[in-house]
């Protein structure tokens, strides 16, 4: 079956070698890995394929700075890199375009104490920031690169223009992860149907389409991942994650969609194909309404007309708000539970989950039906989210 049948429906009770719980950019990439290996697998959204926090506009993919060398930023550093053959894969697979491109970053130095600290990043990456043949680097430039794109009085200090950023059309990437998965031999996909209650003991999920029965279980309903899993754990003082809102825009403006990424003090400026620049993004901790925009996204494109005057004037297509879930430990969380075998997270990866979220799905799926695997960071597990939980 593929995208818009109901397996679940259809079958009364339904069973699945493996259940993905949440179609957004964890499920969808937990699913092609499943359809990978040859999993009889179920995948069931609440609502449409994407539709929440992955559903955005942004699509930055930044890798973290290149000093203080560690396991964490050693295996950001090797998903951002190896993404690039993935999603050319999944496009020569459906025929359509992810909307990808390593299109690098500016960021702007406006005191002379940060373009010292940029110096230092620049001999970092020189020595983290390679793969096989493969070199990226961080320059410390007096000027930026392309003309007429940031305003050049920003950077007082110069600018830095570093060659690994790349960035996606989020729905694009959607798109592609879903007709990949309508062609699917072992993956079937439900919308619409929302689970309640999970049971390991029992390997039931309740759902708002009937009980699945399953094997395993890879929870990734973004933030609503994290009650399902509260309420499997014991001995929590707080609770393993929240919804951050973010609201961010998409500009009609007739710019090259080659140009870099501008990034300062979380004001992200991504073009993208179509004359379209992207703008965000907020990180809300307190909202009344998640779907809303309200003045805070005004200042964002204000603060972007300013950076990159080219956008001044430029008409509004869509402003756009969302909730991306974050961990306690803000870190994603991903692997097994430590009191149900059965029950995998695949969740929490806030702003990072498009560049990771290939590699963080298959460590699932592996994980799952206990085939080899490689390791991940320890502060991405679970387990590590529930100790952190546990002692708050």
């Amino acid at each position: 079956m593929g995208k818009g049948d109901n397996p679940v429906a259809s079958a009364g009770q339904s069973y699945a070698e493996l259940l993905i719980v949440g179609g957004g950019i964890m499920g969808l990439w937990a699913a092609v890995h499943a359809e990978r290996l040859g999993i009889d697998t179920v995948l069931v959204e609440a609502g449409r394929l994407g539709e929440g926090a992955s559903g955005g506009l942004l699509g930055a993919l930044m890798p973290h700075m290149p000093d203080r060398w560690s396991d964490k930023k050693q295996f950001q550093f090797d998903a951002l890199v190896a993404l690039e053959r993935e999603i050319e894969t999944l496009e020569a697979a459906t025929g359509l375009s992810a909307g990808y491109r390593r299109s690098g970053r500016l960021i702007p130095l406006p005191k002379p104490h940060l373009r010292t600290i940029a110096l230092g990043h620049e001999r970092d990456a020189e020595a983290h920031w390679r793969s096989g043949a493969r070199r990226f680097s961080w320059n410390v430039v007096d000027q930026p690169p392309t003309a007429d794109w940031i305003d050049p009085s920003s950077g007082g200090s110069g600018f830095v223009h570093e060659t690994l950023a790349a960035r996606v059309a989020p729905r694009s990437v959607i798109a592609v992860l879903s007709a990949f998965l309508q062609a699917a031999r072992h993956v079937r996909v439900a919308e619409g149907v929302a689970v309640s209650a999970v049971d390991p003991p029992h390997g039931i999920a309740q759902s708002s389409a009937g009980d699945i029965r399953f094997r395993r279980c890879i929870v990734s309903a973004g933030h609503r991942s994290f009650p399902l899993l509260e309420g499997l754990t014991s001995g929590l003082g707080m609770p393993l994650g929240q919804p951050v809102k973010g609201q961010a825009a998409l500009l009609k403006a007739d710019v090259d969609p080659d140009l870099p990424v501008i990034f300062r003090g979380g004001l992200y400026i991504v073009p993208h194909e179509g004359g379209t620049v992207a703008v965000g993004s907020t990180s809300e901790d307190r909202f009344d309404d998640p779907a809303a925009t309200d003045p805070q996204l005004d200042t964002l494109l204000a603060a972007a007309a300013a950076l990159a005057p080219s956008l001044a004037g430029a008409e509004v297509v869509e402003r756009w708000a969302g909730l991306r879930p974050k961990a306690i430990d803000r870190d994603p969380m991903v692997g097994s539970h430590p009191e149900h075998s059965s029950i995998i997270a695949l969740t929490g990866g806030f702003k990072v989950s498009f560049g990771l979220a290939h590699r963080l799905a298959e460590f699932a799926v592996r994980e799952a039906m206990a085939a080899p695997s490689f390791e991940l960071p320890t502060s991405f597990a679970l387990s590590s989210h529930i100790a952190v939980a546990s002692r708050l």
